[in-house]
């Protein structure tokens, strides 16, 4: 009986995260993607990501969302999201250049 509670409990909030939540207008598909995205690399959630980097988002504009995310969240998570990436895209077939990011503040640090 607390199996049936337990699992009315998750269909009703899957139900409300990807129903009334996800489908609200004021962003599109892509735009959501992108604050899911941030949110799970800023959060650590390495496991979800591989799924939300397989969404319809290219592999250019994840990058360029690592490179923004950058100085919010630091280089440890970046480096994490960015490993669970080279896997997606490796699967995918995909080759992808990390470009490489001018440390102003460093500069300024060193001067």
């Amino acid at each position: 009986m607390k199996t049936n509670r337990y699992q009315k409990g998750v269909n009703k909030l899957m139900d409300f995260t990807y129903g009334d939540i996800y489908t609200c207008s004021g962003l599109d598909n892509k735009q959501r993607s992108l604050v899911t995205i941030s949110s799970l690399v800023t959060q650590g959630t390495l496991p979800q990501l591989e799924y939300w980097f397989n969404s319809m988002l290219d592999t250019e504009e994840i990058i360029k969302t690592f490179i923004q995310l950058l100085s919010y969240i630091g280089f440890p998570r970046l480096l994490n999201a960015i490993e669970v990436a080279k896997k997606v895209f490796s699967q995918r077939g995909i080759t992808v250049k990390i470009p490489k990011i001018k440390f102003i503040y460093l500069k300024l640090r060193l001067d």
